[in-house]
C-alpha cells in the first residue's frame, strides 16, 4: 500500500502550494492531490454547504467534514493507494479534531475506517498572520475564516495537542520560512519515508 501524507495547519499556513509541490515533484502518476472538504460531487456539494452557507450546528458540521471524508476515501483515495499511488491530502481528518474539536468544543473522535496518515506536515505561524495571508485582496472569507481571533487559537492549539500526541506522525514545519526551503524539507522527509518503507 502506498503512504498517505497530509498537510495540516490553520488558514494561511500554505497546506495547498506546498502539497502542490510536492505532487509536482513526486509526480502525476506516481501521486494524487486531493483537498477537503471535496474531491467528489458529494464532497463539492458539501463544500459548498460547509463554506458558504448560513451557521449551522457545530455537530452539523463536523458531520459533514466527515461525510465528504467518507466519499473521498472510498471514492478516490482507497484505490489509488491501493495502486501504488503515494495520495497527498490537503487537509485530512486532524482539521475536524482542530477545528471542530478544538475551535468548536465538539466530541470528536478518529473513526476506524478512517485510515491514519503515514505521515503529517503541521504548518504553523501565529494565526493572526495566516488570516492575513488567505485573505488577500478583494477576496472574500468563508465561514470559518470569519470566526474571531479565539476560535483560530483554539484551532492552533488543537493541533499542537495533536502533534504532541503523535510526534512520529507529525513534522512541524514553520510556515514564515521561505516557500522553497519549506518545499525542501518536506521533499526530504518524504524521501526519506520511501527509503525507511522499501
Amino acid at each position: 500500500m502506498a503512504p498517505l501524507v497530509t498537510f495540516e495547519g490553520s488558514e494561511g499556513a500554505g497546506k495547498s502550494t506546498q502539497a502542490a509541490l510536492l505532487r509536482d515533484a513526486l509526480g502525476h502518476d506516481a501521486s494524487l492531490l486531493v483537498r477537503e472538504p471535496g474531491g467528489t460531487p458529494l464532497g463539492e456539494e458539501i463544500r459548498q454547504l460547509l463554506l458558504h452557507s448560513a451557521p449551522m450546528a457545530a455537530e452539523a458540521e463536523m458531520l459533514l467534514f466527515m461525510a465528504a471524508r467518507a466519499e473521498l476515501l472510498d471514492k478516490v483515495v482507497r484505490p489509488a493507494l491501493a495502486a501504488g499511488r503515494t495520495v497527498i491530502a490537503d487537509r485530512y481528518h486532524d482539521s475536524t479534531l482542530a477545528y471542530q474539536g478544538g475551535g468548536r468544543g465538539c466530541a470528536t473522535w478518529w473513526p476506524e475506517s478512517f485510515p491514519r496518515p503515514d505521515l503529517t506536515f503541521l504548518l504553523q505561524l501565529p494565526p493572526e498572520l495566516g488570516l492575513h495571508r488567505a485573505l488577500g485582496p478583494g477576496r472574500e472569507p468563508d465561514r470559518l475564516e470569519r470566526e474571531d481571533a479565539a476560535f483560530h487559537a483554539r484551532v492552533v492549539g488543537a493541533y499542537e495537542d495533536l502533534a504532541r500526541r503523535e510526534p512520529g506522525r507529525f513534522r512541524r514545519l514553520d510556515a514564515t520560512l521561505p516557500q522553497e526551503a519549506i518545499h525542501q524539507a518536506v521533499l526530504a522527509t518524504v524521501r526519506e519515508l520511501s527509503v525507511s518503507a522499501r
